[in-house]
């Protein structure tokens, strides 16, 4: 049976290249040579990429129980990327969605797309009610993307993401097939066919030898398509000796092509679009890497140039520009308040943390946090602002969750670019999170409190308790709903009917393999008395461990465990 496009692939899609994205930042970041030196283009699709997927998460939000259209789907992902388009690859990224957005959702706002060919109109007509696109519609999506970001960008340039875009449409439309998993694997393969080729297409490419940085994005993002659609994992690998001079691009000063414009200039713009027009006019004059996309009256405005102020002036005279940020090469963020900057701290700690209780437990002990909710994990936008309302010049990141790895690896890079010395320990739980508070001491040297830091946690194995909200097979065998689960280090290790019985056993097999300290956190429906038992338990049945009790409160999971 052919496979379909439909809003659960979408949002799956999403997630996905988020992931991909994640696993790619660093490498994609080491490759950016063009058209800035800056290395950041895997952390701009990163960034670019989660917020369309948080708007698509909030379009099924907003509809639940039910489930969106398609056509409100593929909407909220191209807004989504839209308003959180970071940097050039980034802005060209959303105006791709965008594309896609006009054929899947019926987005109709450029004349040219409606007149594209017969099919188009047809196409598109039928999606906006459709609750599923097949193969051909998937294939004039990639289509109209491709010419969109050509369309976007002021003077497009080959041996780019531009390239590798319309490389992939083209083999979408060479498969000819109704299914959306064949189409989307054809698309892969010429994208990544393209993308190999860029280096013999740029020469500061070929001269770094490394492929383009946001066509290996997009290849990655394509590659989270197949997969959403057919469960394939692809992994592309560049040509032979195509990365081969990566780390000397790293350490070389690649030679400047006449030396580029000082800054970057980044705004959001409500104007009409003659306004627009206008200005991108305006804009050409003044820099280059111009790329202006979005329509419907709100605009994503990117432009290098060497007067920032001209190219905000611009921006006020054609519409209503906001979300201004302008960065400096080589510096950093630029964009600053009228105020006076106020002495910065030397170190801080910004966590994640889950549940009022636990807040407050490492608030006191002087981190700056960030609270979150069990299902519901906090962007890298939202780790980048406590950075921030941290101020300091070193900061330590705990995310103390495994599944924010790539979300707080990116928000540090991004303070990085800011000016703050940001390391990242990777703590998969709060406890683990709480064992390197408790060896943090802010008047040693940064990296031997960052190894401390690290150490303690590394040797705090963490467990869970949670209640299965559904049958499922599990590491520990078969669950039903209202089972409670123990987790240790991420796996379910225990079934259980009841919350003390199972957490000791969870306790015990953790502490087999030794252990000094035993640290319970309880959710707020947890009663004393459990904790109380489980501290005997613990007391009775193993020598010389000690037992901290603490409770997360609202919000916090049913139980954290860890063992020292």
């Amino acid at each position: 049976m052919p496979q379909n496009l439909d809003a659960v692939a979408v949002r799956a899609w999403c997630r996905l290249a988020l992931d991909a994205l994640g696993r790619a930042r660093e490498e994609i970041d080491s490759i950016n040579v063009y058209p800035v030196a800056d290395g950041d283009t895997g952390t701009n699709l990163y960034l670019t990429v989660e917020s369309a997927s948080q708007a698509v998460d909030a379009a099924f939000t907003g509809h639940d129980p039910a489930l969106p259209s398609l056509a409100e789907t593929v909407r909220a992902m191209a807004h989504g990327a839209l308003i959180g388009a970071r940097g050039n690859s980034g802005t060209i990224l959303s105006q791709l969605f965008r594309g896609m957005a006009q054929i899947l959702g019926g987005l109709e706002g450029d004349e040219r797309a409606e007149t594209h060919d017969t099919d188009h109109t047809a196409h598109t007509a039928h999606t906006d009610h459709a609750d599923h696109a097949d193969g051909h519609v998937l294939e004039l999506a990639l289509r109209r993307a491709a010419e969109s970001a050509y369309e976007a960008v002021a003077h497009p340039v080959e041996g780019t993401v531009l390239t590798v875009a319309t490389a992939a449409a083209k083999a979408a439309g060479a498969a000819g097939s109704t299914d959306c998993g064949t189409v989307a694997r054809a698309a892969y393969d010429g994208a990544c066919v393209a993308l190999d080729a860029t280096p013999g297409q740029l020469a500061v490419l070929g001269r770094a030898g490394v492929v383009d940085a946001g066509g290996r994005g997009l290849v990655a993002v394509l590659g989270a398509l197949v997969r959403a659609l057919s469960g394939e994992t692809l992994s592309h690998k560049a040509a032979d000796g195509l990365h081969a001079r990566v780390e000397a691009a790293e350490c070389e000063e690649l030679p400047a092509d006449g030396g580029g414009p000082a800054f970057e200039v980044i705004y959001l713009l409500e104007a009409d679009d003659s306004a627009v027009a206008r200005l991108r006019a305006r804009l050409d004059r003044l820099g280059d890497s111009l790329v202006v996309v979005g329509g419907d009256g709100l605009w994503n405005v990117h432009v290098h140039v060497d007067d920032a102020g001209a190219a905000v002036e611009a921006g006020v005279e054609a519409g209503r520009p906001h979300r201004i940020r302008i960065t400096h090469f080589g510096v950093g963020d630029a964009h600053t308040t009228a105020q006076p900057p106020r002495e910065r701290t030397q170190r801080a700690i910004v966590a994640v943390v889950p549940g009022e209780g636990l807040a407050g437990l490492y608030a006191e002990a002087g981190a700056t946090t960030v609270p979150t909710r069990v299902g519901e994990p906090p962007a890298s936008g939202e780790l980048v602002d406590a950075i921030r309302r941290a101020h300091a010049r070193e900061v330590v990141l705990l995310p103390n969750d495994a599944e924010l790895r790539h979300t707080a690896a990116a928000a540090a890079e991004q303070a990085r670019t800011e000016g703050v010395r940001v390391a990242l320990i990777p703590t998969r739980s709060a406890v683990q999170g709480i064992a390197a508070l408790a060896v943090h001491a802010p008047d040693r040297r940064f990296d031997e409190d960052v190894v401390a830091m690290t150490s303690a946690a590394g040797a705090t194995r963490y467990g869970e308790l949670a209640v299965a909200e559904r049958q499922s097979w599990t590491m520990a065998g078969i669950c039903q709903a209202g089972d409670v689960l123990g987790l240790i280090d991420g796996d379910v290790a225990v079934i259980g009917s009841e919350v003390a019985p199972t957490a000791a056993s969870v306790l015990d097999r953790m502490l087999s393999a030794g252990g000094e300290m035993v640290t319970l956190v309880l959710g707020e429906s947890v009663p004393d008395a459990v904790a109380e038992r489980l501290e005997k338990h613990v007391r009775e049945t193993y020598l010389a461990v000690d037992t901290v009790i603490y409770r997360g409160g609202r919000q916090s999971a049913l139980m954290l465990i860890g063992v020292e």
